[in-house]
């Protein structure tokens, strides 16, 4: 059965603008993408989902820990980046139809974290705000057949992936399949459906804006319980989709420093290139400043200069 929700005219405006933008994306952006962004991209997307479950690191110590670094802090906290990390950099392996991939994604995202990571609860919960229980998940002896019952809808080609990835967000929370860890999986599986139609979901990271928006978040998802339908949230996980491509566009179209434009041409320039090379693919740049570039880049020991003056030349370390 398809979950419930309508189709409103806030909804219609939403995919309207979000469609457009991924047209401009697709176009003029993912093959821009710059190892350093996708890097901060991800730290931003794992800081943000873990620091709305209670993670108290900070994005510096997230890219501390990414990069293999000391830190200082709850261990639960560590083992939660570590965790995520090793999800993340495997995400696009995952099969958002599958349910086995699903159980899968969450093992790695929970071991160490609860007894039973990559298993569906054998008992019942309820969420507890304040000194009220704010919802009652279905007993667990129906998870499995709902679980099953969400991905059989993914499989729906007549939905629109935007409005699916919502639903399944939404419904996973309401079925709440795990013990702990159902919030980071619900943004996580999001992310993961909308990446198979749209690659750039892979380094968009909406979670930013999901914890700046925290109280709305919430709001929608009790919203729409309360109305028996995700409607709600729909269209506020659509207006968070529609603001972060609007961000990552702002972030494109901007003037690109010398240290981004070094990480753009050595993408796709790994073997030995001279600074006429360089000027090929940044042809608004003037001598002195592609000098410039070039000389930063060896200062930080991204590439080395052979030869002298006019017979100098460059390759990556």
């Amino acid at each position: 059965m398809k979950p419930p929700y309508d189709i409103t005219p806030q909804i219609l405006q939403r995919i309207s603008s979000i469609s457009m933008k991924l047209g401009e994306v697709n176009a003029n952006y993912l093959n821009k993408q710059s190892p350093q962004l996708r890097k901060q991209n991800k730290i931003k997307t794992i800081h943000s989902s873990l620091s709305i479950e209670g993670n108290t690191l900070t994005e510096e110590q997230v890219s501390a820990v990414i990069d293999n670094k000391r830190v200082i802090g709850p261990q639960k906290d560590v083992l939660e980046v570590m965790n995520a990390l090793k999800v993340y950099d495997s995400i696009a392996k995952l099969n958002p139809n599958s349910g086995k991939s699903f159980l899968s994604a969450h093992q790695l995202l929970m071991e160490g974290l609860v007894a039973d990571a990559g298993n569906y609860r054998k008992q019942g919960v309820g969420i507890v705000q304040g000194s009220q229980v704010a919802h009652v998940a279905p007993p667990f002896e129906n998870v499995p057949f709902l679980m099953e019952d969400l991905f059989d809808y993914l499989k729906n080609e007549d939905e629109l992936t935007l409005i699916k990835s919502c639903v399944f967000h939404y419904e996973m929370e309401f079925i709440h399949p795990f013990i702990d860890g159902n919030g980071r999986m619900g943004r996580l599986w999001q992310t993961v459906i909308l990446m198979r139609e749209f690659p750039v979901f892979e380094f968009l990271p909406f979670e930013t804006l999901i914890h700046k928006t925290q109280d709305a978040y919430y709001e929608a998802l009790a919203m729409s319980d309360k109305a028996g339908k995700s409607t709600v949230f729909i269209e506020y996980m659509l207006g968070v989709i529609d603001q972060s491509l609007g961000e990552l566009l702002d972030y494109n179209n901007r003037v690109m420093t010398d240290v981004e434009r070094l990480a753009y041409f050595l993408q796709f320039n790994t073997a030995e290139f001279t600074r006429k090379d360089y000027m090929n693919v940044f042809k608004e740049l003037s001598t002195s400043t592609a000098s410039r570039d070039l000389l930063k880049g060896t200062e930080l020991k991204l590439i080395e200069r052979i030869g002298d003056k006019n017979t100098s030349r460059y390759r990556l370390l």
